[in-house]
């Protein structure tokens, strides 16, 4: 199975055994959308709701932080999602929540997993089968192997990581002139942090830009993006896009900055800077 399936593709394989579709969609409060409520209205047939709020330690002051290895293979199979099943995960987000949900199960050990290009926009545009409700369960192991060094904590960030940092924020959340949206949190950006917002990554209906795409994506902001950086973001989401796409290009040496930008930008003890990338 390929990183990035086609629609055409997932068509072909739906209703495979060891094939579990996931609707991975987010939305920013402010949206006034309700993704499981949108998810129990119309899904891809099959498919199972990855809930990346519920799906989070919600003992952490910062939203959606990572859970623990074993809470998060606990909710997988009781999911009916086993590590060695083949998972493709789509969305209906305008934040592209598919590449948090594809990095948290790479990282707790799931073997096999893509995202659907274009998500559930494509597959409705082409008037692909969709269903109400929620699926028949599944029996389901989910062997957690948490992998190591692919997320790094605020301390190491302060500390330097001796890696550039990426931040997918939108131009005008990374320079400070639009405020951030959580209360609390201050304005601009981690100390010689480059920009390279998220959106750079897709075309306009929601499908990946080409390689020679996303390499000029990266270029842009003065990234290469075939060596090792930290991706950030407002709150650890959108940064997997980065994450993603650097994946795409052959680069598994990413790591993320799960805090992101509502951690350190909460935190009156860090430095910012407000304005463009130096």
């Amino acid at each position: 199975m390929q990183d990035l399936v086609s629609t055409e593709w997932l068509a072909s394989e739906l209703g495979a055994p060891d094939l579990v579709v996931l609707d991975a969609s987010w939305h920013m409060p402010s949206a006034n959308r309700h993704a499981r409520a949108e998810y129990e209205a119309r899904h891809i047939s099959g498919a199972r709701f990855f809930d990346i709020d519920a799906l989070s330690d919600h003992d952490s002051d910062c939203p959606h932080m990572l859970p623990s290895a074993e809470l998060f293979g606990c909710a997988m199979g009781d999911l009916g999602v086993g590590s060695g099943d083949r998972i493709v995960i789509y969305d209906d987000s305008a934040l592209r929540t598919s590449a948090r949900a594809w990095f948290m199960l790479r990282h707790f050990g799931a073997l096999q997993v893509a995202i659907l290009d274009g998500g559930l926009a494509k597959w409705v545009a082409e008037g692909r089968p969709t269903e109400r409700g929620c699926p028949a369960e599944r029996v389901a192991r989910f062997d957690v192997a948490e992998r190591p060094g692919e997320v790094v904590h605020k301390d190491e960030v302060r500390r330097g990581t001796g890696l550039p940092i990426v931040d997918a924020r939108g131009a005008k959340r990374f320079t400070g002139e639009e405020a951030d949206p959580r209360p609390g949190v201050a304005p601009g950006h981690m100390p010689g942090a480059r920009n390279l917002p998220y959106a750079a990554m897709y075309r306009d209906d929601g499908t990946f830009r080409s390689p020679e795409e996303l390499q000029a994506a990266f270029a842009g902001a003065g990234v290469d993006p075939t060596r090792p950086f930290v991706a950030s973001c407002g709150s650890g989401v959108t940064a997997n896009s980065l994450i993603f796409a650097a994946h795409l290009l052959g680069n598994d040496r990413t790591r993320l900055y799960d805090g992101s930008w509502s951690e350190w930008g909460a935190d009156a003890g860090m430095p910012k800077e407000l304005g463009p990338a130096a």
